[in-house]
């Protein structure tokens, strides 16, 4: 089947995604500095989750890019990685209420790492429905380090929620510019 109905879908998703997080931004609730400094945290939070549903964005269009057809088993991947990546607003907003606590940034791991491999599986299933010669996307280096490091970020959470926060950013640092050689996920 023809893609576009899929690329069209996603697009929609991710931007009702997109909208849900900046309706949970929090204003200051007075009109002085530190009232503003009280909410940095959260907008923080949401600056890095609008810059990985970015990057999602980005990579899935590269995806797409490479395949001609669709079939039914890539529909359902495709709303798997959607089901992962609708559940970034609300641990951006558990996450930017609670920066340095354990169990908000190891669920806001949590839920990266399974819109990781929700991205690898679609990669997967679009490279066997279309018939294309895409290399085995977990073969990709940058991919088993990405899945190591947001699985160390959960790890860490419980001792050193900073830690794992930093290591969100270097994964998104990491997924910047989609790889346009072969099927990666961020």
């Amino acid at each position: 089947m023809n893609k576009a109905r899929l690329e069209a879908f996603s697009d929609g998703v991710i931007a009702v995604i997109i909208t849900i997080m900046v309706l949970e931004l929090e204003p200051p609730h007075g009109t002085t500095l530190a009232d503003v400094a009280g909410v940095i945290p959260g907008w923080l939070r949401y600056a890095l989750s609008f810059l990985y549903v970015g990057i999602y964005w980005v990579n899935h269009h590269a995806l797409l890019e490479r395949v001609g057809r669709v079939d039914w088993a890539v529909l359902w991947a495709n709303l798997h990685l959607l089901f992962w990546m609708s559940l970034i607003p609300f641990v951006t907003a558990w996450a930017g209420e609670h920066p340095m606590a354990p169990a908000p940034v190891a669920l806001y791991g949590v839920v990266l790492l399974l819109c990781s491999l929700s991205f690898l599986l679609l990669s997967w299933r679009l490279g066997a429905s279309d018939g294309a010669a895409h290399a085995p996307a977990w073969h990709a280096r940058k991919n088993q380090v990405s899945v190591g490091l947001y699985a160390l970020a959960i790890a860490v959470s419980p001792w050193s929620a900073p830690l794992a926060a930093v290591l969100h950013v270097v994964l998104a640092a990491m997924w910047l510019a989609p790889d346009r050689t072969a099927p990666h996920t961020p």
